[in-house]
């Protein structure tokens, strides 16, 4: 494709033709030539965004965008429910690629209950990978609003679903053939299966029923990452025991080959709950066939510490995601 917007054929063949925008979400459809987006709502409802931005050549990254953003707008108490995403590709790229990510973003937002309700796309001179950049918005009720800076010292931290999921998948997009050598096709199989728990709606909205303090979700600098940011942002210390965060047995194996650390891989899809009923809240998670775990818990002052075993550690600040090193 040339340099800049794609055209008006190309917008309207492969872009707008993916998004099935909901008539009663949206205050106007898209066009190419609209900038901005609106979301009707009832009642007293308030409307929450927030911004992702991913780069890559994975044609599911307009996927991992959506699920970054919904279970963000989820963990501070909102309900997301469309989305503008702006996608910038190198001049090598082709208009079918362009369509296939749109195609796999909308289709994966649709079955959350999610519409993009604008789209844009150009072609840079400058990249070499494709950057998607989401703006997404949710709504809540007044008073419903939660954010990380909430966690208290003396409460519990549960971790729902497994780390690094996002950035397992990533690595099987990028080094798909040489995985393919090494690994058995069902291992390839489970690791694809890891897209149905990209999104967290259901356990989030379930642990908000036991009640929490705060949520964080986890993704670039996996879960040592997303403590450090729960910690800084709350001003208190916590303890976690590493042997205590699930971790898929795909990952381990993925990580040992490309000697990386699973603990700063990418994770959405997976989220840390402050709680002061921690056991409970776990036990009926587990009941309904969700996965949640008791890491530790948060106290005052500023130590932040990783037992593992008979090793004791202290948490560093967060470090660059082990997906920059592939």
């Amino acid at each position: 494709m040339k340099s800049g917007k794609v055209s008006q054929t190309v917008y309207r063949r492969s872009v707008l033709k993916q998004l099935h925008i909901d008539e009663h979400t949206a205050l106007f459809p898209p066009s190419r030539e609209e900038k901005c987006f609106g979301i009707r709502t009832e009642g007293e409802e308030q409307v929450l965004s927030c911004n992702v931005t991913l780069y890559g050549n994975e044609q599911d990254l307009c996927v991992f965008a959506i699920a970054r953003a919904a279970n963000e707008l989820a963990a501070r108490g909102a309900r997301m429910k469309g989305a503008a995403v702006h996608i910038l590709l190198p001049e090598s790229a082709r208009e079918a690629r362009l369509k296939e990510m749109l195609e796999a973003g909308a289709a994966a937002g649709r079955a959350q209950g999610i519409s993009i309700l604008c789209a844009g796309a150009e072609t840079v001179p400058a990249l070499t990978e494709a950057v998607v950049h989401l703006t997404a918005m949710g709504i809540f009720l007044p008073g419903a609003l939660r954010r990380s800076n909430m966690a208290k010292p003396d409460e519990d931290i549960v971790l729902l679903k497994w780390i690094g999921l996002e950035g397992t998948l990533r690595i099987k997009a990028k080094k798909e053939k040489e995985l393919t050598q090494r690994f058995i096709p069902a291992f390839m199989n489970r690791i694809e299966g890891y897209k149905e728990a990209l999104f967290s709606l259901r356990e989030i909205e379930a642990a908000d029923a036991v009640g929490v303090s705060a949520m964080h979700q986890i993704t670039d600098g996996g879960i040592l990452g997303a403590l450090w940011e729960l910690a800084e942002g709350a001003g208190i210390g916590l303890s976690v025991d590493l042997k205590k965060m699930s971790v898929k047995q795909e990952t381990i194996e993925v990580c040992e080959y490309f000697h990386l650390n699973p603990y700063q891989l990418a994770g959405a899809g997976s989220v840390l709950v402050v709680t002061p009923n921690g056991e409970e809240l776990a036990d009926a998670l587990t009941r309904e066939g969700m996965q949640a775990a008791v890491l530790g818990h948060t106290h005052k002052g500023k130590e932040r510490i990783i037992v593992n075993g008979e090793e004791r550690r202290f948490l560093d600040r967060d470090m660059p995601d082990e997906l920059t090193k592939i």
